[in-house]
């Protein structure tokens, strides 16, 4: 089926990873007979949220999950769960919060825009966002100060490399400090799903991933933590949540995702994206005025990319140039932009098959040597 020519669409290389903006992840094929099969049958979905709750639990070391929409859609609901606990009463009160804990901390220099400001995610629950310290310093004195102004419902932590990376209070430490004050950690880790186990080993209550990332599944938000702020969490499809609730393909494909992983050798496939990298790398080892080398993943998450620094003396094009001129055409080739302004893009292969990096860098090298 040519959905492109269908709806008159321009066909997407990506170069840039698992970015919301194109889409999610290609879903594996294992995921997607799980999800289409889903769509011809009728579930209770409380039962099918249990389900996906144990296979959450087992798959994270977590006491219990559900699935939401998205990972902002889990953000606004674990908010709103560590609000109103397991209160029906004030679920259907909300978003007036009156009455209720509704200060959330959260450190400045991780109110991040990830396609809407996170801040704005607290919000939308009712709560108040408090930053707290500057956006380049963080200390943990300034958290036990807001802590001890009381009316807290939750301090929330964002794992991503968005965020400021240097003095801050790191998750461990941001937890000890919250569970002294008897005030529960959200994480925001959407694109942390290869680190769902280590995040959820720090103590954080409420982790929560995008299962149309790494995962490779139908777009949803996997929370994992801990039990009774999960059922909370499934409570707000009673009130605030429901328009962010997850359809049964959603769930019952990031059930097959989590299972999928639990199997999956990461080694493997790690060296699989290895593999791509130095294909990028080896085809355009010798275009002149590009300097070439690998990126680890900031996240700490086990791959690399390929990072492409055109000079502009020598090719004529600077990074963001070259990213719009990647851009150009159908299909459109969209690289990882994140450093233009520091001049440089990335190549991320995870989401390229062979002949797509054959292309892009062909398509590189006629752009930087104005050859054709």
């Amino acid at each position: 089926m040519d959905l492109f020519g269908r709806y008159k669409l321009r066909r997407v290389i990506n170069a840039c990873g698992k970015m919301t903006a194109l889409s999610g992840a290609i879903v594996l094929p294992e995921i997607a007979d799980v999800a289409r099969e889903s769509l011809n049958h009728f579930f209770v979905l409380d039962e099918l949220q249990a389900a996906a709750g144990d296979v959450i639990a087992r798959a994270t070391g977590a006491e219990s999950g559900c699935v939401t929409a998205c990972t902002a859609a889990g953000i606004t609901c674990s908010i709103a769960a560590s609000m109103t606990g397991n209160d029906l009463a004030k679920v259907l009160q909300l978003p007036d919060a009156s009455g209720m804990a509704s200060r959330v901390l959260i450190q400045k220099g991780h109110c991040v825009n990830y396609g809407n400001p996170i801040t704005q995610a607290i919000r939308l629950a009712g709560a108040q966002a408090v930053e707290v310290g500057m956006i380049n310093r963080c200390t943990s004195e300034e958290l036990c100060h807001e802590l001890a102004k009381g009316n807290v419902a939750a301090v929330v932590h964002v794992e991503s490399h968005h965020t400021v990376q240097y003095g801050w209070v790191k998750l461990p430490q941001v937890v000890e400090i919250a569970h002294t004050a008897g005030v529960p950690v959200i994480v925001d880790g959407a694109a942390q799903d290869l680190r769902l186990r280590e995040l959820i080993d720090t103590g954080a209550d409420i982790v929560i991933t995008s299962a149309h990332k790494y995962l490779c599944s139908t777009t949803a938000g996997v929370v994992a933590g801990r039990k009774d702020l999960i059922d909370a969490v499934y409570l707000q499809n009673r009130g605030i949540g429901r328009p962010m609730k997850a359809g049964k393909e959603a769930i019952l494909g990031a059930m097959a995702a989590l299972e999928y992983r639990e199997q999956q050798d990461i080694a493997a496939w790690t060296a699989e994206q290895d593999r791509r990298v130095r294909l990028i790398l080896d085809r355009l080892s010798d275009v002149s005025g590009l300097e070439l080398q690998v990126d680890a993943d900031p996240n700490g998450c086990p791959f690399s990319r390929a990072r492409l620094t055109p000079d502009p003396g020598v090719t004529c094009h600077s990074a963001a140039t070259l990213r719009d001129a990647l851009a150009e055409g159908d299909p459109t080739v969209v690289a990882r932009a994140h450093h233009t302004e520091e001049g440089y893009i990335h190549l991320d292969a995870i989401e390229m098959t062979d002949d797509e990096i054959e292309f892009v860098c062909e398509k590189t090298r006629s752009i930087l040597t104005g050859r054709t």
